[in-house]
């Protein structure tokens, strides 16, 4: 029988070793795939969730209205500050082809850019920019229109100022971040911002929101308020346009004028010049042209102070106009001679405190702080108490005045500590050794000529909400929210304000009587101008000046080679209360700025002021 042959197939060992292998891989493929599974499904679940989500959310931000900003006409208010829409030109350098903007940028929107599409497109990782800001409305339509692909156009609001350059130390202006800076557009920046809102829905694989979802979210914006300024624009323009004249004539560089109705409060005016046009801010050289001098800058008024010291001693009993002293043109403290200005003859000898205040003498405001402290013949520590009192506890020099304005506090010397304090203070009679700002010393003087009583001064006279003025109490949420950005502590002479002042103040702090004696002395001051026909029948005018030395490397300067000038007075009817106050101040780096400056365009202002507001004499 034939053999047979046949064997049976094996697996050879190097086969099976190489299938062990696959089968180890697959389960050690099978075991990652597992594990993975594990952290996606338990350890990691929220967070897939939460990234699924996202792929299916829309998140927008609703931008808010910026209120506007009005002054009043006479009675009626009218729109300084407006809004206007705009747009953007927004691309992402991966996705947008370099040649199609720089086509749509040179064929649109030259004029509007504001990024180099070379440093745009070799910004390694960048995915947003905006090229071009400011486009018009119908600009924008024409860039749309044209179809380039991967160019988007972002709506944004841009501020507007229709006045020009009308009181821009006053307002300020808005940045390219959309955040108010300087002015009430700083200081109100908050209440005029307004509340962004939020839309947050559940969106299909094209982004378009449906309406189904548990956690769709609607946030509406809150627009910003229409805040109406109690300043009148037709008596600010001419105002600014006086006072524009006034540094033509002279050798001033610079003005500032305040004018408030003294009965309560209110500002009426208020001026910096020279100005800058709030819609082109970016074209300002010297950060100083932001600057609201009338609040943020304290200096020495000068001999305007002797007004509050003549009121201090008065309304303590101390003295009358008729009181007298022997005026020998000059007195010692502390070893200091301190001299008249005025030193003419006449003057010489035994006069009462009314010609005291008439001719302005250094002599005079220090013999009311004597008086002040019980002693005809030296300054006492309750003499400097005293007058410590009135200046920062009552007429509140020297500290803020609760204006919604960015205001510095400026300082007044401790009565007791440091050295000289006695030559301190009698330098303080008249306006020197303290740092105060013009809205201060305009309050106060307001207290002084009002019947005595101190208001916090106001340039808000409030909200406008459908056409109707909204008048603001001490509980409004608009106020001071503001700090000096452009001055430090040191140049200002004072710490910038950041606590909120809480509530309006009125308090009597003078009598009936203090306040009609100061009045009589101040519209004396006045007389030889009733003479000369500036000041017309009919009217009290009553006024203070103030040449103030400045100070070089820690001293004053002794040769007078600068000088800043200021006037303060008061414009009513014959035998009333005074209807306003205005106060000027002029000045300019390295001239001699005297008071007669600044009276000449208080007489001007004055007389202007009659007119403008129809002001009746009272024959």
């Amino acid at each position: 029988m034939p053999q047979n042959n046949y064997q049976p197939h094996t697996i050879t060992d190097p086969s099976r070793r190489r299938l062990k292998i696959l089968r180890t891989i697959v389960l050690v493929l099978l075991g990652i795939i597992l594990l993975r599974l594990f952290f996606i499904q338990i350890l990691e679940h929220g967070n897939w969730v939460a990234k699924a989500s996202e792929q299916h959310t829309i998140l927008e931000t609703i931008t808010a209205k910026r209120g506007e900003i009005y002054m009043m006409d006479h009675d009626q208010p009218v729109a300084v500050v407006l809004n206007q829409t705009t747009y953007e030109i927004v691309i992402d350098p991966t996705v947008t082809k370099k040649e199609d903007i720089e086509q749509v940028i040179d064929q649109y929107a030259k004029d509007y850019v504001v990024a180099d599409l070379d440093e745009v497109y070799n910004t390694e990782g960048l995915r947003y920019s905006v090229v071009a800001k400011n486009i018009p409305r119908e600009t924008a339509q024409q860039i749309a229109d044209s179809g380039t692909p991967a160019i988007w156009l972002k709506k944004i609001n841009q501020r507007v100022y229709p006045e020009g350059t009308l009181a821009s130390g006053l307002l300020g202006f808005v940045n390219d971040d959309g955040v108010g800076q300087y002015g009430t557009e700083g200081s109100l920046d908050k209440q005029l911002a307004g509340e962004d809102g939020l839309i947050k829905a559940t969106a299909d694989v094209n982004k378009v929101a449906l309406s189904i979802g548990d956690e769709n979210i609607k946030i509406p914006s809150k627009d910003g308020e229409n805040i109406i300024l109690s300043v009148d624009r037709g008596l600010e323009y001419g105002v600014e346009e006086r006072a524009q004249a006034a540094i033509d004539s002279t050798a001033a560089t610079n003005a500032s004028v305040l004018i408030m109705d003294p009965n309560n409060g209110e500002v009426l005016a208020m001026a910096n010049l020279p100005n800058y046009d709030p819609a082109h801010y970016d074209k300002v050289t010297d950060a100083a042209a932001f600057v609201n001098y009338t609040t943020e800058v304290p200096y020495e008024p000068a001999s305007i102070c002797k007004s509050f010291t003549f009121a201090a001693a008065v309304n303590e009993g101390k003295m009358t106009a008729d009181t007298t002293y022997f005026n020998e043109h000059y007195t010692t403290v502390d070893g200091w001679k301190i001299e008249n200005a005025e030193q003419r003859s006449i003057l010489y000898g035994t006069i009462n405190m009314k010609t005291a205040l008439y001719w302005s003498l250094n002599t005079g405001s220090i013999q009311a702080l004597r008086l002040l402290g019980g002693d005809p013949t030296r300054i006492t520590q309750q003499g400097r108490e005293k007058l410590y009192d009135y200046y920062h506890n009552k007429f509140r020099l020297g500290q803020i005045t609760g204006i919604e304005l960015i205001e510095a506090e400026g300082y007044i010397e401790d009565p007791n500590e440091g050295w000289g304090r006695d030559s301190t203070y009698a330098n303080m009679t008249f306006g020197q050794n303290l740092g105060i700002t013009m809205v201060q010393t305009a309050s106060a003087f307001s207290a002084v000529v009002n019947g005595g009583t101190w208001h916090t001064p106001t340039i808000v006279k409030g909200v406008l909400e459908d056409d109707k003025i909204v008048p603001l109490n001490d509980t409004s949420t608009i106020n001071k929210l503001g700090e000096v950005s452009s001055l430090n502590e040191s140049e200002i002479g004072g710490k910038s304000v950041t606590e909120p002042v809480e509530s309006k103040v009125s308090d009597q702090i003078l009598t009936e009587e203090t306040s009609a004696a100061m009045r009589a002395m101040l519209i004396n001051n006045r007389g030889y101008k009733v003479a000369d026909g500036t000041d017309r029948p009919g009217y009290d005018i009553g006024g203070k000046s103030g040449t103030a030395q400045v100070i070089v490397n820690g001293a004053y300067d002794d040769t007078f080679a600068q000088l800043v000038g200021s006037y303060i007075g008061f414009v009513g009817p014959s035998g009333e209360l005074p209807k306003y106050v205005i106060m000027v101040k002029m000045w300019g780096e390295g001239q001699s700025i005297g008071s007669g400056d600044a009276m000449d365009l208080f007489n001007t202002l004055s007389n202007y002021l009659i007119d403008y507001l129809k002001i009746k004499p009272r024959i």
